[in-house]
């Protein structure tokens, strides 16, 4: 193998303590203080022949036990040992006070600030690149974020539009995105019609709040801004694309594609601060590493630019909820996209987006 020095630009370390006891449902209390009893439902339905039924318990199981790790070092210690030494992670946390699910148990600043101990760990620390988040509704002001900022160094912002935000929402305008631009910072943004959603927001506004479209003003704005639209428009999006005999007229992915959208907004070359990472789409391997291989291969301007636009991510610990492991989509999409395109992806474009070179 080369010597690639990979940077995962999109994983999570936040865990139980930093989601609402009553997220999604207060049904699944149970089920998030007794993980065994999804083990004890996925050995029934393989009794009674329900073997996909089971499969999908077993995702759920594992993606459970990830989100109970006492800390966010623990959830590291699971996600390095898929990759080379050397490796870095750009960790994303998240705000989930103000969506409608009430207050976590660990609000977000001691979120920041376990996240920061981690990132100066003698021993993880060089592995560790922690970026700040914010929910403009609970922090006005943008204190916490300028908090993580300027005084943990954290090296850039996560926005997730889909609690229920706009990305020009006036907060993130005037308070937000004028200093990341002067300090040369980027921002990564959630951008599939799947993922968490504001409690009391409609599948129409929570689209609207995330598609790349809603980040047009925020460019024009802020043409130096550094954006990555992440997920790549999401599997749904992609689904569509790579199935459109199944056309659904009622699903808006068909007629508004947000994969197709992103790629020609960054091949247009009229919003220079535009990238987009392929976190957990690419899990679905089989269906799309060969899309993705013509659209970063091709000769064309469009295809070149998008080359120098796409980073590589994951997406952890979501992705503990599908069959494939981070180590297997990592070395099958080296073996897909060739050494020079994903050395590209995963070594070369985050130190740009990154802002290191």
């Amino acid at each position: 193998m080369s010597d690639i020095r990979i940077t995962n630009c999109h994983t999570h370390l936040f865990h139980a303590r930093h989601v609402p006891e009553d997220y999604p449902y207060p049904a699944l209390k149970p089920f998030k203080k007794m993980p065994w009893l999804i083990k004890g439902l996925a050995f029934g339905a393989r009794l009674i022949g329900q073997h996909t039924v089971a499969e999908k318990l077993d995702r759920l199981y594992r993606f459970q036990r990830e989100t109970d790790a006492g800390s966010q070092r623990d959830i590291l210690d699971n996600l390095r040992r898929h990759y080379p030494s050397g490796t870095r992670f750009v960790v994303l946390p998240m705000e989930m006070s103000a969506f409608g699910f009430g207050a976590p148990a660990v609000p977000l600043s001691a979120q920041h600030d376990e996240l920061a101990k981690l990132s100066g760990d003698p021993e993880v620390g060089r592995s560790v690149i922690p970026f700040a988040t914010i929910d403009p509704r609970a922090d006005p002001q943008a204190k916490e974020l300028w908090r993580a900022i300027d005084g943990l160094k954290f090296r850039g912002l996560k926005l997730y539009p889909r609690l229920g935000f706009a990305p020009d929402d006036p907060v993130l305008m005037q308070h937000v995105y004028p200093r990341l631009e002067e300090l040369n910072l980027p921002v990564m943004s959630h951008c599939s019609r799947g993922g968490v959603q504001g409690r009391y927001l409609s599948d129409y506004w929570a689209d609207r709040y995330t598609e790349p479209e809603a980040f047009v003003p925020v460019m024009r704005a802020h043409p130096k801004l550094r954006i990555c639209l992440a997920h790549f428009g999401g599997q749904r999006d992609w689904d569509a694309y790579v199935n459109p005999d199944r056309k659904n007229p009622l699903d808006d992915a068909f007629n508004r594609n947000w994969q197709v959208a992103i790629r020609h907004m960054i091949g247009s070359r009229n919003y220079p601060g535009l990238w987009t990472d392929i976190s957990y789409t690419l899990f679905q391997f089989e269906d799309y590493a060969p899309f993705l291989r013509i659209f970063l291969t091709g000769e064309d301007e469009e295809s070149e630019r998008l080359r120098s636009r796409v980073l590589f991510g994951s997406d952890y610990y979501m992705t503990r909820q599908e069959t494939l492991s981070e180590r297997a989509v990592c070395f099958r999409l080296r073996n897909i996209l060739g050494e020079e395109i994903f050395r590209q992806i995963a070594e070369e474009n985050p130190a740009k987006w990154l802002g290191e070179v």
